[in-house]
Parts: structure tokens; C-alpha cells; sequence
């Protein structure tokens, strides 16, 4: 079994030229589910691999704990898995084609309400170059919805100041247009201008956000940076992350009666039932304040 798995991410690797944090994932399901079929079934053949076994295995994942979204993510490891190996002949039949996924657990996302939103931002009022880069970060973070890695993925040669839109490349690496608003690009200005140019050094390419030392600012050190200024506005930063703007962002547009499918087009989602769940997240506010203020809510 074991045999087939390096046979498979081989394959993730070089034919399908998927990421190595994919594989990784990969590679992690399949692994646990080969030593439990070990000790528990004594099985190390692939061949010998049947629904019972998968289901029973997934069973068990559930009754240790596993949210409902991981066990997704491990079924659909073992559907392409087994799938592969059915297409390859490297056994017959598919033992995992039957088995649906668990029903997913209804999570609204937590948002920002707009003077929380207002009261992060309008915080950083420094004038040195990391707090006019910082302040960038944050409207554009607001403004255009971007995802954490959208925005430290971000380059100058995307972004067009004068019409008010940047390039992103998103998941799936796919790529679209996202519009900045008027507070968000009189923050870029700034920093373009005035603090960039004080943090480039030889070897800075064209990142728009730059660390003090000029190389592109990493992941953690965005989170790190929204973290620190929701602690100097006085919010809890166990709170606030990069995501939670994206979520405030459409969220605030959809209560303020953006269509949904022009929200899906500016976060990038494939499908519409992802942006859904904002529908959601605003039909609870409504029904918080119609209890709050009706006569008889």
C-alpha cells in the first residue's frame, strides 16, 4: 500500500503538477489510513482494500473528534486514490466511488462590524514608512477583499492607481481584477511615494509590500502586523486576522445591497455556493435586530 502511495504522489507531482503542501495533505491521509488498516485490518495490500474498510476507518475518524470538514478533506484523498489506481489497473474497482462525504457543519464566519472595520484602519496614523505601509495593508485588505497570500503576492506592475484596480492571482491560480476603493488607493499612493521607496534595497523586486530589510513580506508577518494594530485600536487580536477583513468586506457589501453574484466575482469564488454563506451571516444580523428593536422581536 505504502508502494502505491509514493506511486500516487509521484504522480500529483509530476503529471499534474499540483503544489507540495497538496501533496503533503495527500500524502498525510493516505499514510493514516494505511497503519490503521495495518494494525487494525492487517492489511498491506492494496488490493485487498474494500468499502467496509474505508468506511469503518472514517467512522472512527468521526468518533475521536475530527470536524466533519476534515473528514471531507480525507475522503476526498481516498476517492482520487483509489480512483487513480482503478484507472491505472493497479487493482479492480473503486471501494471509495459509494461513499458520500459527511454532511458539513453550518460555521458562519465572524465579521467585523463597520465602525470595528473603521476604528482598525483609521488607527494607524503614523507617518513613518511601516505605518504607511501598514495602513496600505489594511485598506487593501478592506477594500478589495483580497485573500492573505492575493495581497503578499501582490505587484507593482498589477496594480493600476489611476483606474482603481489590481491583478491578483488567487486559488487554483486563477487570476482577476479586484477593484480598490478611493480610501484604499489614497493609502497605496501614499505609500508608494513616500515609504517604499525608503524600504527598497539592491536586490527588492517588484512585491508591493516590502519588509524593512526590502525582500517581500512573508504570511506571518502580515498576520503578524494585523495582529499587532488590532491590539493598538484597542480590539482583541485572538479576533482579528487577514480573513476576517475579507469576511467583513463582503459581508458589508451584501448588507449594503451589493448582488451576491458581484461579491462572488470580486472574492474569487468558483461557485456561488461558497458566497452563500454570507447570506447567511446577514440574515442573522437582520433577525438580531429586528429582536432588539421590534415591539415585539
Amino acid at each position: 500500500m505504502l508502494e502505491a502511495i509514493d506511486s500516487f504522489i509521484l504522480y500529483l507531482a509530476t503529471e499534474r503538477g499540483l503544489s507540495v503542501n497538496y501533496q503533503l495533505t495527500v500524502r498525510r491521509c493516505l499514510e493514516a489510513f494505511a497503519a490503521w488498516a495495518n494494525s487494525e485490518r492487517d492489511l498491506t495490500e492494496i488490493a485487498r482494500v474494500k468499502t467496509h474498510d474505508l468506511t469503518d476507518y472514517l467512522v472512527k475518524r468521526k468518533r475521536s473528534g475530527l470536524a466533519s470538514s476534515s473528514i471531507r478533506l480525507e475522503l476526498v484523498a481516498l476517492k482520487i486514490f483509489f480512483r487513480w489506481l482503478n484507472a491505472r489497473r493497479k487493482r479492480d474497482g473503486d471501494p471509495a466511488e459509494t461513499i458520500l462525504p459527511p454532511r458539513m457543519d453550518q460555521h458562519l464566519p465572524d465579521t467585523l462590524n463597520e465602525t470595528e472595520v473603521q476604528r482598525l484602519i483609521e488607527s494607524v496614523t503614523g507617518q513613518d514608512p511601516l505605518d504607511l505601509r501598514d495602513r496600505a495593508i489594511l485598506e487593501l485588505f478592506y477594500a478589495a477583499g483580497l485573500r492573505l497570500a492575493e495581497l503578499a503576492g501582490a505587484k507593482l506592475e498589477n496594480l493600476s492607481t489611476d483606474e482603481g484596480w489590481i491583478r491578483v492571482t488567487g486559488k487554483g491560480r486563477k487570476t482577476r481584477l479586484a477593484p480598490v476603493g478611493k480610501a484604499a488607493l489614497k493609502a497605496l499612493k501614499r505609500y508608494l511615494d513616500h515609504s517604499r521607496p525608503q524600504l527598497v534595497k539592491r536586490r527588492t523586486t517588484s512585491w508591493i509590500f516590502l519588509s524593512r530589510n526590502g525582500d517581500q513580506l512573508t504570511h506571518a508577518r502580515i498576520q503578524q502586523i494585523v495582529k499587532e494594530r488590532a491590539l493598538l485600536a484597542g480590539l482583541d487580536p485572538a479576533r482579528v486576522h487577514p480573513h476576517l477583513l475579507r469576511h467583513s468586506f463582503a459581508t458589508h457589501l451584501l448588507s449594503n445591497g451589493a448582488d451576491l453574484r458581484v461579491i462572488q466575482e470580486m472574492l474569487g469564488h468558483a461557485d456561488i455556493s461558497t458566497t452563500q454563506i454570507y447570506t447567511h451571516v446577514d440574515q442573522t444580523r437582520l433577525k438580531e435586530v429586528h429582536r432588539r428593536f421590534h415591539p415585539r422581536g
